[in-house]
């Protein structure tokens, strides 16, 4: 049913301005995007309607549009014609085979791949391409479903910005900023406790560790450990901050900022700010941001007068947040009228 074929590849410093085709690594990341390009040359142009695997994950992602790969990527040719409703069933069945292609040499993924067999719903002896549609678009109805509560339950569903929200956003590029020390406006930063993997008991506190991946959360836990409060911004040893909207523990390679009495929207902002100070590559393995150097941290905010606009800041970041939002909000509409008209029309 399907064809693996290797990608004729080249460097970045190949890649020229433009929107229209995208340059595919092996990374999981963005659906395997590492960015878009221009027209580079039409020999290393991979044809859209078939599927990248990136050899290091082994992760397929559909191709749209015609695509350029980076090093290690295969390029996965169906043989029969697969619609569009049926592509993502196929991509889940591509995906199945993940684990099996991860635990060969890559030199035989390509092997393994033609040799693999896969089961599909049939009917009357046919591969059954209109299950695959209405179970995918079953699935879809469900999650949009999900969605839309969930909108609404956050209030996220609203995303007409207000007269303080549209000023916030006009103002910025003639705001006032002044540089604040951590200290001096939440008080002394936390340092955590450590906590050996070992120790660790199953339980429902997240336990922040420093590190990127579920953002810095490295397991639930049962112990009793000092729980810093929501609304709380983390900074972990390489200077990397990020905002904390529940409780948790922290281990001792992570110091704790006390914003809890700022409002939310102005708390988020003060962590980019806060990111954006320390996280400029002085600290690694051999030099550890600790809370003293948190203490010692200052920060660039809008000021009003001699202190920090906080007004501001929440009215800034609830926009940004309204416009990222719009488009999902208008997904799950057209999508939820879709289904309704599907709904009209079957009766």
């Amino acid at each position: 049913m399907f064809e693996i074929e290797n990608t004729l590849s080249f460097n970045t410093d190949k890649i020229i301005d433009g929107t229209e085709y995208d340059y595919v690594t092996r990374t999981s990341l963005n659906q395997g995007i590492l960015c878009t390009t221009g027209f580079v040359n039409s020999e290393n142009i991979n044809p859209a309607g078939t599927w990248s695997l990136g050899l290091l994950q082994m992760d397929f992602f559909y191709r749209e549009k015609p695509w350029y790969a980076g090093q290690f990527v295969r390029k996965i040719i169906p043989k029969i014609e697969i619609n569009k409703a049926s592509r993502l069933f196929f991509s889940t069945i591509l995906n199945k085979q993940k684990q099996r292609l991860l635990s060969v040499l890559v030199r035989d993924v390509d092997k393994i791949f033609r040799d693999t067999k896969i089961k599909l719903p049939t009917k009357c002896k046919q591969i059954d391409f209109e299950f695959m549609e209405n179970f995918v678009a079953e699935l879809e109805s469900r999650r949009v479903a999900e969605l839309e509560s969930y909108l609404l339950a956050t209030g996220l569903k609203d995303y007409i910005l207000t007269e303080q929200e549209e000023k916030a956003l006009n103002d910025f590029n003639s705001l006032e900023w002044k540089e604040f020390n951590l200290e001096k406006l939440f008080g002394k930063a936390t340092r955590g406790k450590r906590l050996k993997s070992d120790d660790r008991i199953i339980g429902a506190l997240p336990f922040v560790t420093a590190g990127e991946a579920d953002e810095g959360i490295s397991a639930f836990i049962g112990n009793r450990v000092e729980v810093f409060e929501s609304n709380t911004t983390t900074i972990d040893m390489f200077g990397s901050a990020k905002y904390r909207n529940y409780r948790y523990g922290a281990d001792d390679h992570v110091a704790v900022v006390h914003t809890e009495m700022l409002p939310i929207k102005a708390a988020i902002f003060v962590t980019s700010a806060i990111h954006k100070a320390a996280h400029t590559g002085e600290f690694n393995y051999g030099h550890n941001f600790y809370a003293k150097d948190a203490d010692a941290l200052n920060v660039k905010l809008p000021a009003k007068g001699d202190v920090p606009d906080y007004e501001f800041m929440k009215n800034y970041i609830s926009a940004i947040q309204k416009l990222v939002i719009k488009d999902v909000v208008l997904y799950a509409d057209s999508k939820i009228e879709a289904t309704k008209s599907l709904v009209k029309t079957s009766k």
